[in-house]
């Protein structure tokens, strides 16, 4: 699995394998095939002379389509024939996970590479993700993007979890699984999207389906229901009209993903809920109203809607949105200070005479719940910070380093915070594999862990609490 690690963690300028290959605007045709040829490669970059900025890629399809199957004139300038519709850019800082499901959102092939002033840096094709790939994920991914149908997307549902389960086997870490995991879920549930919506007359307007909780955060388990809203653009005037059209589609889509094993959010933390099929306006006003309230509904909506994603459609609007939240909510101290304190008032299980402290549930005595007293202390704290001071990643561990590169947390601290956080995620994932009940999937006995084991998860709880004597700090709590 160290090749999952790679591919799904490591930044794109990693994964650049040489200088890329470009023309300017006033080359002709005949010279961008001629280079192409040479360097034996599929398709060639635009690029200003001056910037560097791509503007354009031409590939050896548009040489079949729009050359050849017409005048075939190849002293023709490569502007005039050039796709710049196709040109789909991340900064080079990005993930390969991001890159993947870039392309598997927008059907294409490649991604363009660019730097923090938008020069060229390099191109990411389809197949330099897949051949990073190990243990099964480009054979799913492959099955998932060419299904015709939900029996082929189920099977390739029970595919993900044979694989997941197999690779902990293999001794998997949580990070690179977890992100694994969340990579072929995001690909599958745009392939339903995918199907689901030619079966519908939807409004020809910018809209796009978001992801909530820890599919939001990249951090799904074995064990998670579904947690999603759609947003889109509409006037005031429209948003009702609009959103009747949309939520038939969305309940058809949370039907064909419960199909596939992702269980209805028994909260109704679904896209089919109307109160989360909104305008990008009507977003605003709701994220707007919770900031200016402290009661624990806004304080529990605002754990799970702040950690949205943009999952298939328009990013732009979602971008908009995001930006919105991060220039107010760093203002509304009040609001950040009852989150915090919600936050630290459950405390990691940790004894002062003893390793342990068990809470009080009847039905699963003597066990720690490494969700609620675990995973979510690293997540809630991390999410309040990382608001705060304006930083735009959902992952917990994103979040994490993030903080750490902006002086918010202490550089040699974060690596202890980030394994503390995985070391928790990664017994929660075994509990899982091993078929546990539903109410035991995130419980633990530490004494069916032997003596070093105990240690590590206690050491992890200990970070939890450091990360949130930084709340307590941060807000005088």
């Amino acid at each position: 699995m160290a090749n999952v690690r790679q591919t799904l963690h490591s930044q794109l300028a990693a994964l650049i394998r040489r200088k890329p290959v470009t023309v300017t605007p006033d080359a002709t045709l005949r010279e961008a095939v001629q280079t192409m040829s040479e360097h034996r490669i599929g398709s060639i970059v635009v690029v200003e002379p001056e910037s560097g900025r791509p503007i354009g890629i031409f590939t050896l399809r548009d040489l079949l389509h729009r050359v050849v199957a017409k005048d075939g004139d190849l002293d023709q300038m490569i502007i005039s024939v050039m796709s710049d519709s196709a040109l789909v850019m991340l900064n080079w800082r990005g993930t390969a996970y991001q890159a993947a499901l870039v392309m598997a959102r927008h059907g294409i092939h490649h991604v363009i590479v660019v730097d923090a002033s938008d020069r060229l840096v390099g191109i990411i094709s389809q197949e330099d993700i897949y051949e990073l790939q190990s243990g099964g994920g480009k054979a799913i991914s492959g099955a998932i993007r060419t299904a015709r149908d939900m029996e082929g997307l189920i099977a390739a549902a029970d595919d993900i979890r044979r694989l997941a389960m197999r690779s902990l086997a293999e001794g998997a870490a949580a990070e690179p699984l977890t992100q694994l995991i969340s990579s072929l879920n995001d690909h599958l549930t745009v392939r339903v999207i995918e199907l689901t919506k030619f079966d519908f007359d939807l409004p020809r307007i910018e809209w796009c389906w978001l992801s909530f909780g820890s599919e939001g955060r990249y951090e799904q388990t074995l064990s998670t229901d579904q947690d999603n809203g759609l947003l889109f653009e509409a006037g005031a005037d429209d948003a009702e009209a609009l959103r009747q059209r949309f939520l038939p589609f969305a309940l058809k889509v949370n039907e064909r993903l419960a199909e596939c094993g992702f269980p209805l959010c028994k909260g109704n933390v679904m896209a089919s809920n109307p109160e989360l099929c909104l305008s990008k306006e009507e977003w605003r006003r709701k994220f707007a109203a919770w900031m200016q309230s402290n009661n624990p509904q806004s304080l529990l909506n605002a754990t799970i809607y702040f950690d949205f994603r943009a999952l298939y459609g328009a990013e732009g609007p979602v971008e908009e949105l995001r930006n919105w939240l991060l220039a107010n909510i760093p203002s509304a101290t009040l609001f950040l200070r009852f989150m915090a304190g919600n936050a630290v008032q459950v405390e990691p299980p940790l004894g002062l005479l003893r390793d342990f402290v068990f809470d009080k549930n009847e039905e699963f005595p003597h066990t720690l719940d490494l969700k609620a007293g675990g995973a979510r202390l690293f997540v809630d704290a991390a999410r309040i910070l990382a608001l705060a001071s304006g930083v735009g990643a959902t992952g917990t561990a994103e979040r994490l380093r993030a903080l750490a590169e902006r002086g918010k947390l202490g550089r040699e601290d974060i690596g202890a915070l980030v394994q503390g956080f995985f070391v928790i995620q990664e017994l929660r994932l075994r509990i899982q594999q091993a078929g546990t009940p539903a109410g035991l999937a995130n419980r633990i006995d530490p004494e069916t862990l032997n003596e070093f084991d105990r240690l590590i998860l206690k050491e992890a709880f200990k970070q939890a609490k450091k990360l949130q004597g930084r709340l307590q700090m941060e807000y005088r709590l």
